[in-house]
């Protein structure tokens, strides 16, 4: 099927995209992975090439442009590439920057937004903790008001944030009213250097082994409100305000992600020879690639009209939900087979798909469980 999301702009942008990852990714990819990060030269590098400040005012050294399609086709162009290069990038680019443009201060606009969209400064926001996992209303980090009233003392720890090792900006959800439940939660942007702010190990996860995943803590980092990010009490409402384009960036990014690995393994399928023919010929392996195919088309589609959806201000919270947890398990399905077709080779980490099918897993887990996304979709039919 065509697709009729993108038009001769968002393809430009695309090409740009791709030789990104041929000039600067790729020659690096080893690298990165046997250091567990991907280093600053990189994050300059996309910077200069306008990537990460499509939701930037221009006059903040972003591109202004409220188009979501761009952000969406440079997040398939580093899906293609591998999920931990979206996956950190989405967040310095897709996730933190609407907090800043749509809350912040012109003060802070100014001081943040110019380095975000530089790649100088990285970004992360720190919501889960070690004993809330998604239950965000759960949190336990705390803020509250110091002595002289003009700042704030913020306690607690955070994990598995993306970003978080080497972040010089983190966006912190702590509760500053603990009677007030979800009402009590407030957004601050903690900074590099405050004192008792410490980045913590980076985690040694099953895959992605290029993004740095971090715990975070605080021990009575003071933070002076004028670090506060919106209102005091209206973090919780921002997160959930803000969560649909997380989850949308995600299905693009899960989607591009298998099909990528599809494609190759398509081609795998009629080089590889078992028993004198191409193993693609065999029927059972022709039926599944071309159910495989499907799936992913069609999942495509679905999250092709999210994102047009989104880029005119129109997606649901709900539909962002869906769009997540079935482009999640779509994608897991996909790479699970691909890894089959593969045999033996599948199971060895110099072949992309062996990555691929370890990389994947977590997309079940991150940004709203899929088990939460079905519990908002369950809600949203009244049940």
């Amino acid at each position: 099927m065509p697709r009729h999301l993108y038009d001769a702009d968002h393809e430009a942008v695309r090409a740009s995209a791709r030789e990104f990852v041929a000039r600067t990714l790729a020659p690096r990819a080893e690298q990165m992975i046997a250091d567990k990060v991907i280093d600053r030269e990189v994050w300059r590098d996309a910077g200069k090439q306008g990537f990460f400040g499509f939701d930037i005012p221009e006059e903040f050294g972003g591109a202004g442009v409220d188009d979501y399609r761009f952000n969406a086709v440079v997040a398939e162009e580093m899906s293609r590439f591998n999920a931990a290069t979206s996956s950190c990038f989405g967040i310095h680019s897709d996730v933190c920057p609407p907090y800043i443009v749509d809350l912040g201060t012109e003060e802070q606009k100014q001081r943040w937004l110019p380095g975000i969209a530089s790649g100088d400064l990285v970004i992360g926001i720190a919501m889960t903790e070690p004993s809330g996992g998604s239950d965000l209303a759960a949190l336990k980090t705390t803020a509250v008001r110091d002595a002289d009233g003009e700042g704030w003392v913020l306690n607690g720890s955070k994990t598995f944030i993306t970003n978080g090792y080497q972040a010089d900006l983190v966006i912190v959800a702590a509760r500053t009213d603990p009677s007030r439940g979800a009402k009590g939660i407030t957004l601050f942007v903690v900074e590099r250097g405050m004192p008792g702010f410490v980045n913590g190990r980076k985690l040694d996860k099953v895959g992605m082994p290029e993004s740095d995943t971090a715990e975070l803590f605080f021990e009575d980092v003071r933070v002076p409100d004028e670090n506060r990010l919106g209102e005091p009490g209206m973090g919780f409402v921002a997160m959930m305000q803000r969560l649909p384009q997380e989850r949308v960036g995600a299905a693009v990014s899960n989607v591009a992600h298998a099909k990528a690995i599809l494609e190759e393994t398509i081609e795998y399928a009629k080089q590889r020879k078992a028993f004198g023919q191409a193993i693609g010929t065999f029927q059972h392996n022709k039926f599944l690639l071309a159910e495989l195919v499907t799936k992913i088309e069609v999942a495509e589609a679905y999250v092709d009209d999210c994102v047009l959806a989104h880029s005119r201000h129109e997606l649901s919270a709900v539909d962002a939900a869906k769009a997540k947890w079935w482009s999640a398990s779509v994608q897991n399905d996909v790479l699970d087979h691909c890894v089959q077709l593969h045999g033996g080779y599948g199971f060895m980490n110099e072949y992309r798909v062996a990555r691929a099918w370890r990389d994947a897993r977590v997309t079940k887990i991150w940004a709203g469980s899929n088990e939460i996304m079905k519990e908002l979709i369950g809600r949203d039919l009244g049940l």
